[in-house]
């Protein structure tokens, strides 16, 4: 993955490590991969976004499915109110869909210290779905932990803060078509 100069659009991004149409063609792999997984499967598989993170990924994602599914939202708060990892997950908001007996797949923005991903398996398994995966789109394997199983992964990246496509620092660059690295943030 080479990074890419961008047009200083604010003094916080840095640059852009992957750009939209390299997104793009990767959440299309991912789908091709899902869809022959779940190729078959009688009851629709449930997507399950971690929000807010993970909506515009989630949204990308589905659209290139052809396998029957159904959207589902879980929302989660690892970080509280700081840039810190604190290892204290704590649910904001539940699904609606019974999972049990039915082929989940969470979707997710990022994976770093492994927690919120952990959390969420350890309460899906508890509900006894058919099957449970995890699909995300960026992986920071240096900020591991705990160890999370991953079924899909879209990009592997360095320890560096990121926004952009669905990531955000304070709400902000939630909404930029691709992934930049920003100054690192402190508090």
């Amino acid at each position: 993955m080479t990074a890419i100069a961008i047009p200083p659009l604010t003094k916080d991004l840095v640059r852009v490590l992957i750009d939209a149409d390299t997104i793009q063609r990767r959440v299309d792999e991912l789908a091709r991969k899902i869809n022959k997984e779940y190729a078959g499967i009688e009851e629709s598989l449930i997507l399950v976004g971690v929000l807010k993170g993970s909506f515009i990924f989630l949204a990308d994602l589905c659209r290139k499915l052809n396998v029957p599914h159904v959207v589902d939202f879980i929302s989660l708060s690892s970080y509280g109110n700081s840039s810190k990892i604190t290892g204290n997950v704590r649910l904001i908001m539940d699904t609606r869909e019974n999972l049990e007996n039915r082929h989940v797949l969470i979707v997710e923005d990022i994976l770093d210290s492994g927690y919120t991903l952990d959390y969420l398996r350890r309460n899906f398994t508890a509900r006894n779905p058919a099957s449970l995966k995890t699909v995300v789109l960026l992986d920071k394997p240096e900020r591991r932990k705990i160890d999370a199983e991953l079924d899909y992964v879209g990009f592997q990246i360095p320890d560096v803060w990121v926004v952009g496509y669905g990531l955000d620092y304070a709400e902000r660059y939630r909404t930029l078509p691709y992934i930049a690295e920003m100054v690192p943030v402190t508090d």
